[in-house]
Protein backbone atom coordinates (compact mmCIF):
# COMPACT_ATOMS: atom_id res chain seq x y z
CA UNK A 1 0.00 0.00 0.00
CA UNK A 2 2.75 2.21 -0.57
CA UNK A 3 1.29 3.56 -3.79
CA UNK A 4 -1.85 4.76 -2.18
CA UNK A 5 -2.66 8.38 -2.44
CA UNK A 6 -3.22 10.27 0.72
CA UNK A 7 -6.86 11.00 1.49
CA UNK A 8 -7.74 14.64 1.17
CA UNK A 9 -8.44 16.46 4.41
CA UNK A 10 -11.14 19.16 4.46
CA UNK A 11 -9.69 22.44 5.49
CA UNK A 12 -11.90 25.36 6.52
CA UNK A 13 -11.38 28.42 4.45
CA UNK A 14 -9.32 31.10 6.15
CA UNK A 15 -11.32 34.12 7.31
CA UNK A 16 -11.26 37.01 4.89
CA UNK A 17 -9.14 39.91 5.88
CA UNK A 18 -11.36 42.91 6.83
CA UNK A 19 -14.34 40.72 7.77
CA UNK A 20 -14.73 42.74 11.03
CA UNK A 21 -15.68 45.87 9.07
CA UNK A 22 -19.37 44.93 9.13
CA UNK A 23 -19.30 44.63 12.90
CA UNK A 24 -17.48 47.94 13.26
CA UNK A 25 -19.99 49.66 10.99
CA UNK A 26 -22.92 48.29 13.02
CA UNK A 27 -21.31 49.43 16.29
CA UNK A 28 -20.60 52.86 14.83
CA UNK A 29 -24.21 53.18 13.65
CA UNK A 30 -25.47 52.13 17.08
CA UNK A 31 -23.19 54.70 18.74
CA UNK A 32 -24.48 57.45 16.44
CA UNK A 33 -28.08 56.43 17.17
CA UNK A 34 -27.54 56.40 20.95
CA UNK A 35 -25.81 59.79 20.76
CA UNK A 36 -28.71 61.21 18.77
CA UNK A 37 -31.26 59.91 21.29
CA UNK A 38 -29.26 61.31 24.22
CA UNK A 39 -28.88 64.65 22.46
CA UNK A 40 -32.60 64.85 21.80
CA UNK A 41 -33.35 63.97 25.43
CA UNK A 42 -31.03 66.71 26.69
CA UNK A 43 -32.51 69.22 24.26
CA UNK A 44 -36.03 68.34 25.40
CA UNK A 45 -35.13 68.50 29.10
CA UNK A 46 -33.44 71.86 28.64
CA UNK A 47 -36.52 73.08 26.83
CA UNK A 48 -38.71 72.07 29.78
CA UNK A 49 -36.30 73.66 32.22
CA UNK A 50 -36.35 76.85 30.17
CA UNK A 51 -40.15 76.75 30.12
CA UNK A 52 -40.24 76.31 33.90
CA UNK A 53 -37.81 79.18 34.35
CA UNK A 54 -39.93 81.28 32.02
CA UNK A 55 -43.05 80.45 34.06
CA UNK A 56 -41.27 81.42 37.26
CA UNK A 57 -40.20 84.67 35.64
CA UNK A 58 -43.82 85.35 34.70
CA UNK A 59 -44.89 84.78 38.31
CA UNK A 60 -42.17 87.17 39.46
CA UNK A 61 -43.26 89.64 36.79
CA UNK A 62 -46.80 89.60 38.18
CA UNK A 63 -45.44 90.48 41.61
CA UNK A 64 -43.54 93.36 40.07
CA UNK A 65 -46.74 94.80 38.60
CA UNK A 66 -48.76 97.45 40.37
CA UNK A 67 -50.48 96.65 43.61
CA UNK A 68 -54.23 96.36 43.23
CA UNK A 69 -56.44 97.01 46.26
CA UNK A 70 -59.98 95.88 46.95
CA UNK A 71 -61.83 97.27 49.97
CA UNK A 72 -64.34 94.87 51.50
CA UNK A 73 -67.31 97.15 52.13
CA UNK A 74 -69.17 97.44 54.39
CA UNK A 75 -66.91 97.06 57.41
CA UNK A 76 -67.29 93.93 59.52
CA UNK A 77 -69.22 94.35 62.76
CA UNK A 78 -69.38 91.42 65.20
CA UNK A 79 -70.26 90.79 68.83
CA UNK A 80 -67.78 88.87 70.92
CA UNK A 81 -67.34 87.89 74.55
CA UNK A 82 -65.65 90.20 76.98
CA UNK A 83 -64.92 89.38 80.65
CA UNK A 84 -67.76 91.59 81.89
CA UNK A 85 -70.27 90.89 79.07
CA UNK A 86 -70.67 91.29 75.34
CA UNK A 87 -68.61 93.70 73.33
CA UNK A 88 -68.44 94.54 69.67
CA UNK A 89 -65.71 94.78 67.10
CA UNK A 90 -65.81 96.78 63.90
CA UNK A 91 -63.07 96.03 61.35
CA UNK A 92 -62.53 97.62 57.96
CA UNK A 93 -60.57 95.40 55.56
CA UNK A 94 -58.79 95.95 52.24
CA UNK A 95 -57.23 93.12 50.23
CA UNK A 96 -54.09 93.58 48.10
CA UNK A 97 -52.70 91.59 45.21
CA UNK A 98 -50.54 92.05 42.13
CA UNK A 99 -52.98 89.77 40.29
CA UNK A 100 -56.30 91.45 39.39
CA UNK A 101 -57.80 88.02 38.58
CA UNK A 102 -57.26 86.93 42.19
CA UNK A 103 -59.11 89.99 43.46
CA UNK A 104 -61.90 89.31 40.98
CA UNK A 105 -62.18 85.78 42.40
CA UNK A 106 -62.28 87.26 45.92
CA UNK A 107 -65.00 89.69 44.84
CA UNK A 108 -67.07 86.83 43.40
CA UNK A 109 -66.60 84.86 46.63
CA UNK A 110 -67.48 87.87 48.83
CA UNK A 111 -70.27 86.13 50.79
CA UNK A 112 -68.04 83.13 51.52
CA UNK A 113 -65.14 85.35 52.61
CA UNK A 114 -67.38 87.57 54.74
CA UNK A 115 -68.83 84.50 56.48
CA UNK A 116 -65.37 83.09 57.25
CA UNK A 117 -64.16 86.43 58.59
CA UNK A 118 -67.28 87.07 60.70
CA UNK A 119 -66.81 83.64 62.29
CA UNK A 120 -63.12 84.34 62.88
CA UNK A 121 -63.69 87.82 64.36
CA UNK A 122 -66.57 86.76 66.64
CA UNK A 123 -64.41 83.99 68.15
CA UNK A 124 -61.79 86.46 69.40
CA UNK A 125 -60.98 87.43 72.97
CA UNK A 126 -61.08 91.10 73.94
CA UNK A 127 -57.82 91.00 75.92
CA UNK A 128 -55.96 89.24 73.09
CA UNK A 129 -56.93 92.03 70.67
CA UNK A 130 -55.96 94.82 73.06
CA UNK A 131 -52.30 94.78 72.00
CA UNK A 132 -50.59 95.03 68.62
CA UNK A 133 -49.37 91.41 68.64
CA UNK A 134 -52.93 90.15 69.02
CA UNK A 135 -54.12 92.30 66.12
CA UNK A 136 -51.24 91.08 63.94
CA UNK A 137 -52.06 87.46 64.78
CA UNK A 138 -55.71 88.07 63.85
CA UNK A 139 -54.61 89.78 60.62
CA UNK A 140 -52.50 86.72 59.67
CA UNK A 141 -55.40 84.35 60.41
CA UNK A 142 -57.77 86.51 58.33
CA UNK A 143 -55.33 86.56 55.40
CA UNK A 144 -54.93 82.78 55.57
CA UNK A 145 -58.73 82.35 55.54
CA UNK A 146 -59.09 84.60 52.48
CA UNK A 147 -56.20 82.92 50.66
CA UNK A 148 -57.71 79.47 51.23
CA UNK A 149 -61.05 80.55 49.76
CA UNK A 150 -59.41 82.20 46.74
CA UNK A 151 -57.12 79.19 46.23
CA UNK A 152 -60.10 76.82 46.27
CA UNK A 153 -61.51 78.80 43.34
CA UNK A 154 -58.39 79.68 41.33
CA UNK A 155 -55.77 77.12 42.31
CA UNK A 156 -53.45 79.75 43.83
CA UNK A 157 -53.70 81.96 46.95
CA UNK A 158 -53.55 85.13 44.84
CA UNK A 159 -54.22 87.61 47.66
CA UNK A 160 -50.90 88.76 49.07
CA UNK A 161 -51.96 91.02 51.91
CA UNK A 162 -54.93 91.90 54.08
CA UNK A 163 -54.97 95.30 55.74
CA UNK A 164 -57.08 96.49 58.64
CA UNK A 165 -58.17 99.95 57.53
CA UNK A 166 -60.15 100.52 60.72
CA UNK A 167 -60.29 98.61 63.98
CA UNK A 168 -62.74 99.61 66.71
CA UNK A 169 -63.48 97.61 69.87
CA UNK A 170 -66.07 98.66 72.42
Amino acid sequence: MSNAEPTPVAVAPAPKAGGGRGTILILAAALVLVSAVCGYALYTLRGHAASAASSEAKVEKKKEGPEVFMPMDPAFVVNFQKADGLSYLQVGITLMSHDPAALQAAKEADPVIRNALVMLFSAQDYTALSDTAGKQKLQAKALAAVQKIVEDRTGRPGVEALYFTSFVMQ
